[in-house]
């Protein structure tokens, strides 16, 4: 129990749940709070599992994920990252998310440390306590586009450090790392043998500067990093609750165990239509090139309508569907007993105000920002943007 004291509830999906709520009291709130793309799961996808139904795979799968689909993830990883699995190196799990959550369980001790670049995807903090970790939490600006630097890598190393964590393309500021910068921190853990790298690439398709390059390419600390990645954002497949890590074999047996014990292999069907997805070369895939061209968009519209926005400072993300906006100009204003102090009061109160939906950057570790998911169509977006501008005029 002491454990479940010390979690909180997921601040997306909190938000989420509010927002559900202020609706089913007959407001119109628009949501850009939560990360989910607004697009159906490509038929093909959709056509394999009912196959896999006519098929009778129906029946318990293997812990680890069905053999074939983990030769599958294999060739996957060959063929867009040119890295070398083998199947018993892949774990597929129910969603990524339990993917991290069986990493975290198997490395960290209590009193480990794990640091993470801030901001940080939500659950990660959840999952260092859950494990009985230590969160070392290395902060950065929309000045720096939110990327850390190996120089504050290398000073928050200790002798107690066992994890970092970050994600790229980043959730919540669309971080895009480059193979250059990815290479300075690989040189940094290359000297500190004790680390182990966990590279959340779980929005690898959506990237809008070209080739995804992942951290786990230098043969230096390649056996130290653990990659984690899954379909439900880069293919529409939120629903199906499937992710996978990539790993060392002592890694990938420990999250087999820990998984054989909470809810052993995910969902039979949602395995049979990942398979067909990850065989699927993303470079001919017209339905993720759509998708990904019409987050492009929106992501140049919303920051055209930021621009109009007094006071809100963005970066140009090149990756994801977010903006991470720096929102202090507005700490320390009023409308009528309402002080913003920090994110998260001004995300309540726009939506309580504007009824708009965002999710504070004290969630990711960074109060002084907010998080604009652009997971929606471009009218939903303008009409978001003109409620929050009404509803900032009025704090003075």
């Amino acid at each position: 129990m002491d454990n479940l004291n010390e979690l909180s509830e997921s601040e997306t999906l909190a938000m989420t749940r509010i927002s559900r709520e202020l609706t089913a009291q007959g407001h119109k709130v628009i949501n850009l709070s939560i990360g989910q793309p607004d697009f159906n799961t490509p038929q093909y996808i959709k056509d394999a599992a009912v196959e896999a139904l006519q098929q009778n795979y129906t029946f318990y799968p293997p812990v680890p994920g069905y053999e074939d689909l983990r030769k599958a993830i294999c060739q996957k990883l060959i063929r867009d990252n040119n890295l070398e699995f083998t199947p018993d190196q892949i774990v597929v799990s129910t969603g990524a998310k339990q993917s991290l959550a069986n990493i975290f369980l198997a490395l960290v001790n209590p009193g480990d440390e794990v640091i993470l670049p801030a901001p940080y995807w939500v659950s990660y903090k959840e999952l260092v306590k859950l494990a009985g970790g230590k969160l070392v939490a290395l902060p950065t600006t929309v000045d720096t586009d939110f990327k850390v630097s190996p120089g504050q890598v290398e000073a928050a190393i200790t002798p107690k450090s066992k994890l970092f964590v970050f994600s790229s393309p980043c959730n919540p500021s669309g971080t895009v790392y480059s193979k250059e910068e990815l290479h300075a921190l690989a040189r940094v853990f290359a000297r500190h043998k004790q680390v182990f790298v966990v590279s959340d690439e779980i929005y690898e398709l959506i990237n809008f500067i070209g080739k995804h390059e992942t951290i786990a390419q230098f043969k230096e600390i390649s056996d130290r990093v653990i990659l984690v990645n899954g379909v439900s954002k880069g293919f529409a497949m939120t629903g199906w609750r499937v992710g996978y890590m990539a790993a060392a074999r002592f890694i990938a047996k420990a999250c087999d165990k820990i998984q054989g014990q909470i809810t052993s292999g995910t969902c039979s069907i949602a395995q049979r239509a990942t398979l067909r997805a990850v065989l699927q070369n993303p470079d001919s895939d017209q339905d993720i090139k759509t998708m990904v061209t019409a987050f492009h968009e929106r992501r140049d519209y919303l920051l055209e309508l930021l621009k109009e926005v007094p006071g809100m400072k963005t970066n140009k993300p090149d990756g994801a569907f977010y903006v991470f906006a720096d929102c202090t100009a507005y700490f320390g204003k009023k409308n009528g007993d309402t002080l913003i102090k920090d994110g998260n009061d001004l995300s309540f109160y726009l939506l309580y105000t504007a009824y708009v939906a965002l999710v504070a950057g004290n969630a990711f570790g960074d109060p002084n920002c907010i998080r604009f998911s652009y997971a929606i169509s471009k009218p939903q977006l303008k009409e978001a943007v003109d409620r929050i501008k009404v509803a900032l005029d009025k704090l003075k």
